[in-house]
């Protein structure tokens, strides 16, 4: 039987005595001395059933300069999410939401694996994106076009901030600093898509300074380093030098509902396109070999994605989380590959046929490098079908039901094609019988259908956020929250980092010894507390705080400025 909300609830409330530390070896600048405390935090770890529920300080100094509700969310391509329902037809809004299903996780490509900071009972993060839409070309194979979001510091402007006595409220505020685009002049004349950056300080483009980045403890914090000359090809368009084109505005919220098991809760919406997404985060680790295996918590039952109006209405997309393993423990050389399948199942208003797409994550080899190989369908289902619960893998799906196959690796590029038999067939089997998805099916090689891109992730890179600036944060917004922290690691003083992280998990301890004491259940600000459904709903406060969150001020034209306000719909 699986748990409910009140055994989190009661689990909050019987927590045991101190949490297990991890010696600091007091290196903190070698490579040897962080090993050494990853080895010892390993050893810890043998034999324990889920790594995630234990309760385990560690030395700041293993920790990146970054909250966890800022690190784990799902939009690292904003833009495609915002995408998911321009379609009128069926098929194709499948097909986009296996877009942003590759791409919401940019930040494992493209960055290191690090450990965030653990959140706190009741903390809370919010924060916006304003990015041009993608747009399509007359071609109904190919894929969407996007922008480069670019926010590059110059050295001097990393040497002058790290060193300011002012460092934590510049890091952390919409105060601006100079940038460099990187970009070639050959990428002034593009006219095709490109990509986010996120540089390894992460930095975020503030909503008061169209033109500047600011310093943004952005997720990835990613040592990343770019070839400029490969990034500016033909095919890209600066969203940065663009200030005129309408925009649409994504936002983000999520809140620390449960801290043990460590559970979040999260919700996300671009009004003016009608998506909403919402879930629960919680995983389970489990150490395996010489790697750490991280898959879904039984509260998590995936991403939820909803389209609110337009040709999709009514629809909703479950998207489950596969199963990750962060390798390379011994060697301090740590990379990610990704096994078992992501599932995305469209429901909606009414019956009838729909879609449901398999994408399977191929087991790596023992010897040789990692391939990061993905196959998938998507095949079509009725809804109450009780046997297509057990089609996990693309080779259970009868061959009469597939409508495409798709292949690539997931750290590179993904194509896609359809099936001979769905290519030769002339009925409609999405709902817009002569959208642009049948009538390439019906005019295409119907031996061999051509196969075409469905994305190419080598370009993309993470879009920055805006966050508002700490003056105007709440005490137990993740920024807030942790200034001190973040101002201490970022100095490289650890011991004062450790310092002030254990001030914050004491007083964490003591406000639920207090609730105990006086028989207070705690009960979450921004979500519903009844976590079974997998699927939270906002409470009064949650939706002011989405509200606020797209009133926000913002340098360019948005798309449905102040309308359309999530509260409403919610």
């Amino acid at each position: 039987m699986p748990p409910s909300t009140q055994d989190a609830h009661e689990d909050e409330h019987d927590l045991p005595g101190p949490p297990i530390v991890m010696a600091d070896s007091g290196d903190h600048e070698s490579e040897g001395g962080k090993l050494k405390m990853i080895v010892q935090l390993v050893k810890k770890c043998l034999g324990v059933k889920d790594i995630a529920a234990m309760r385990l300080s560690l030395p700041a100094s293993l920790l990146e300069p970054i909250p966890n509700l800022e690190y784990w969310h799902y939009l690292d391509r904003p833009d495609l999410f915002a995408a998911i329902n321009d379609s009128e037809d069926a098929f194709e809004r499948m097909l986009a939401v296996i877009r942003f299903t590759f791409t919401k996780d940019l930040k494992f490509i493209r960055g290191k694996v690090c450990k965030p900071y653990n959140s706190v009972l009741g903390e809370h993060f919010r924060c916006s994106w304003d990015v041009i839409p993608v747009s399509y070309t007359s071609d109904p194979m190919a894929p969407p076009t996007q922008r480069l979001y670019i926010g590059m510091p110059t050295e001097d402007t990393v040497s002058t901030v790290v060193s300011a006595p002012n460092l934590s409220s510049r890091l952390l505020s919409s105060e601006s600093a100079s940038v460099k685009s990187g970009r070639s002049a050959k990428s002034a004349k593009s006219t095709r898509s490109g990509f986010s950056f996120m540089s390894s300080m992460g930095w975020s483009t503030p909503a008061t300074s169209p033109g500047l980045v600011e310093t943004n403890l952005d997720a990835q914090m990613s040592n990343l380093s770019l070839d400029h000359g490969s990034i500016a090809g033909d095919s890209m368009l600066e969203a940065n030098e663009d200030e005129t084109s309408t925009r649409v505005r994504i936002i983000f919220l999520t809140e620390q509902v449960s801290h043990h098991p460590p559970i979040s809760a999260f919700y996300a919406a671009c009004p003016s396109r009608s998506v909403e997404m919402t879930g629960i985060d919680q995983i389970s680790a489990k150490v395996s070999g010489t790697s750490v295996k991280v898959a879904p918590g039984s509260f998590n039952k995936g991403i939820f994605i909803r389209l609110t109006g337009g040709a999709g209405e009514g629809e909703v997309y479950q998207v489950t989380h596969p199963v990750a393993s962060v390798n390379g423990l011994l060697r301090g050389n740590f990379y990610v590959t990704i096994g078992e399948s992501t599932i995305i199942t469209c429901t909606g208003k009414g019956k009838g046929e729909r879609f449901r797409a398999i994408l399977e994550y191929k087991e790596e080899s023992w010897l040789g490098k990692a391939h990061y190989a993905i196959d998938g369908v998507i095949h079509t289902y009725t809804e109450g079908e009780e046997e297509v619960e057990e089609w996990t893998r693309v080779k259970h799906v009868p061959q009469s039901r597939i409508i495409a196959v798709l292949d690539g690796s997931w750290k590179t590029k993904i194509r896609w094609r359809y099936t001979s038999s769905s290519a030769s067939s002339s009925s409609a089997t999405s709902s817009a019988a002569t959208s642009r998805s049948d009538l390439s099916r019906t005019t295409s090689d119907t031996v061999s259908p051509a196969w075409a891109t469905l994305i190419d992730l080598t370009p993309l890179y993470v879009i920055p956020k805006t966050v508002r600036p700490l003056e105007r944060q709440l005490p137990d917004e993740s920024r807030k929250l942790w200034e001190n922290v973040t101002y201490k690691l970022l100095k490289k003083e650890f011991s004062e980092a450790t310092r002030h992280k254990q001030a914050i998990e004491q007083k964490q301890r003591d406000d639920t010894a207090e609730r105990k004491r006086k028989g207070i259940e705690f009960a979450p600000k921004y979500f519903d507390s009844d976590l079974d459904s997998g699927v939270p709903l906002l409470t009064e406060h949650g939706k002011e705080a989405v509200d606020m969150e797209l009133k926000e001020p913002s340098p360019y034209p948005l798309e449905g400025a102040l309308k359309n306000g999530v509260a409403s719909k919610s």
